[in-house]
């Protein structure tokens, strides 16, 4: 019984890979900058991170090596600035975003009103772009490293590079503060800052721990399933949860805290992951990882615990495109599920997004 379960098992793995090709759809492998609108693909995509739909439909694309964050439209394949002028540092508050100097942005989001979020990780904030002017302003951090700032105003208190961020459905923006080992939330409204979970001690985190007082071990990225769960991975922790935010609790889901790259086929829990930086989940519920140093995306099932590779096989490499299992990538970071299942991916040091497409 057990033979036949695992040889279902491989059939099904066997048969979603064949179900799927993946395709660059921005970079030409080079990660120099270049202004204006570009196609897509015969355009320098310097080391993107962070990607995420935009209410439009559009992709958004942090690139940490050109310190800008463009708008790629699929249906015209071509690639806009939306923030950043190219140059590494902290300007342009309250000037136009195209004009402001950001310092490796890392991840972007979208609030409500559809302004762009993103967290700057060497310059330890967090700024939004209005949707309607197009201007930039700071809503977390001051622009130096530290911890400090709880229970005041946001742009007053001090972060510590700031990997990931997440919005929920109550106005709270959630941010990865990983130099501190803490999340930190900030209530857009009031524009207060408070610490939402993590002590800043580098410990493992127990399952079914309450919030309060409760170690996290590098938080590293965020997402929100629209209800009432943040998935959080640990890149040090090389694990990932569930935080239930109506119980303030945390729950464990993927990874044994061992660095590696094993498990597939079976429970996540007992698999061991490589540093994740990126987290997903799907309109199924199911939670993809950016698993950077195994140069993989993995997925864990919502409905059977079970993870699973979609793309690379375990090795750096760059493609080719058609074959998830037999596409390499070079560490990426960001991954992203949008509401018809496509994944999205940050390769970022092929300096390409890929596309993992079903037929």
């Amino acid at each position: 019984m057990k033979l036949a379960g695992f040889f279902s098992l491989t059939v099904l793995l066997i048969s979603n890979a064949q179900a799927a090709d993946v395709a660059t759809i921005a970079g030409n492998g080079q990660k120099a900058y270049v202004a204006g609108e570009q196609t897509a693909t015969e355009t320098p995509v310097g080391e993107p991170y962070g990607i995420a739909k935009a209410p439009d439909g559009s992709l958004y694309i942090c690139e940490i090596a050109t310190h800008v964050v463009r708008r790629l439209d699929e249906k015209t394949g071509k690639l806009t600035l939306i923030a950043g002028n190219g140059t590494r540092g902290y300007s342009g508050d309250g000037g136009p975003a195209t004009e402001a100097q950001l310092n490796e942005p890392y991840e972007v989001r979208f609030d409500a009103k559809g302004n762009v979020c993103f967290v700057e990780m060497k310059n330890h904030i967090v700024r939004r772009v209005d949707a309607q002017t197009g201007k930039i302003s700071t809503v977390a951090g001051t622009g130096k490293d530290g911890f400090s700032g709880d229970d005041g105003p946001a742009t007053k208190a001090t972060l510590r590079s700031p990997h990931s961020i997440a919005l929920d459905n109550k106005g709270q923006l959630y941010i990865c503060d990983i130099g501190n080992h803490r999340i930190r939330v900030v209530d857009l409204a009031s524009g207060v800052i408070r610490t939402f979970a993590g002590t800043g001690e580098k410990k493992p985190t127990p399952d079914g721990a309450s919030f309060a007082g409760t170690p996290l071990n590098g938080p590293r990225a965020l997402d929100f399933d629209g209800q009432s769960n943040l998935y959080l991975a640990l890149r040090e922790g090389n694990a990932v949860y569930r935080m239930d935010l109506a119980k303030q609790t945390l729950h464990h889901i993927g990874g044994t805290g061992r660095s590696g790259y094993s498990g597939d086929g079976g429970p996540a829990t007992k698999a061991q992951l490589s540093g994740p930086k990126g987290i997903a989940l799907s309109p199924a519920g199911d939670i993809y990882l950016a698993d950077t140093e195994s140069h993989t995306i993995r997925v864990i099932r919502k409905a059977s615990g079970i993870i699973e590779t979609v793309i690379g096989d375990g090795k750096r490499g760059d493609g080719p495109d058609a074959d998830p299992l037999k596409c390499r990538t070079a560490r990426p970071h960001g991954v992203y599920v949008d509401s018809a299942g496509t994944i999205y991916v940050g390769d970022s040091e092929n300096h390409r997004v890929r596309r993992l497409m079903t037929r």
